[in-house]
């Protein structure tokens, strides 16, 4: 018997629970893995609350993405990058289940966990990276680009500075008071939102704002995007989806009428196991949980605090 957070009903952070579990053993083309750590996103609120449907069966299991080590393995277990040992140090994308102490996955979810990452960055590193990626690729950013990112500190937004620059655009990066050295340190020109947004933009970009990138979804992230980006088709948003599908703005990611991205976002995930392994890129932890505290780092989630991603520590 291991342990896991369920769920008996659709509802609030407060229906989750921490209860004993049995671990199936691997078929085929599959692993188990002990979970050192599991990020928690938004996308875990919203299945909580049913907002992706209400058809799975209960309890349901949270979480999608880990980092552990492998400790059995079926038959035929080849992971994204090759074949799967016992005593490997692992990232598991997409893993139903995640929030656990030892899950069983699809080997294809498996992915080498780099030695220079902490067990904490591993678990945040692939949602908000390949949801970078979709942002980039969607809105065709390359060399000489001027690019606006909302959000910059939080855990999309500060790959996205990164992975922007890593593509010889030009950025600045919108953040709390607090957080606009964590911008700059990332390589952005760093400016505060509020009033005053778009002509604290302008200073740094007189020539004008060619890409806008939201993470936040605020009208104020649309408005300003609007204001400075003549091209609607490179102004897009993976949180501002009535607002911004009422002013014609690329939607991307799970909300409705959002492009998903899928072959972008898969193609995207190898890259980036290499990428953080050599050390370009830097992924931001906020704030670490027990397991067992699952609803209060869902609870801190939907409060929309930024500076890096939520981690749950079995």
């Amino acid at each position: 018997m291991t342990h896991a957070i369920v769920a008996h009903a659709y509802g609030e952070p407060d229906q989750l629970e921490y209860v004993s579990v049995v671990v199936a053993p691997p078929g085929e083309g599959e692993v188990t893995v002990e979970v050192k750590a599991a990020g928690v996103n938004p996308s875990d609120l919203k299945t909580l609350r049913g907002e992706f449907g209400r058809s799975a069966t209960m309890p349901l299991r949270l979480g999608a993405e880990l980092s552990g080590v492998v400790t059995e393995v079926g038959p035929n277990a080849v992971g994204a990058a090759g074949p799967i040992s016992v005593g490997d140090e692992v990232i598991g994308f997409r893993v139903p289940g995640a929030f656990a102490e030892v899950v069983t996955a699809k080997a294809t979810a498996i992915f080498p966990k780099p030695a220079n990452l902490s067990w904490e960055e591993a678990a945040g590193l692939m949602l908000v990276g390949t949801t970078a990626a979709h942002l980039l690729e969607a809105t065709s950013v390359s060399e000489g680009d001027r690019v606006l990112v909302h959000g910059a500190s939080g855990g999309v937004g500060s790959l996205l500075v990164q992975l922007a620059i890593q593509r010889g655009a030009v950025v600045v990066g919108t953040a709390g008071a607090s957080s606009l050295e964590r911008v700059r340190e990332l390589g952005a020109t760093a400016v505060e939102y509020g009033a005053g947004l778009a002509d604290r933009v302008r200073a740094v970009f007189p020539d004008g704002v060619d890409v806008a990138l939201d993470t936040v979804g605020t009208n104020e992230a649309v408005d300003v995007s609007l204001e400075l980006v003549s091209d609607r088709s490179r102004i897009a948003s993976i949180a501002a989806f009535a607002y911004g599908g009422e002013k014609g703005i690329v939607l991307l990611g799970g909300g409705a009428g959002a492009d998903p991205g899928t072959q972008i976002r898969n193609a995207a995930k190898l890259p980036l196991v290499e990428l953080a392994g050599s050390g370009s890129l830097k992924i931001a932890v906020g704030k670490t949980f027990p397991l067992q505290d699952a609803a209060a780092a869902l609870d801190y989630v939907a409060q929309g605090h930024s500076g890096g991603k939520v981690v749950l520590i079995p």
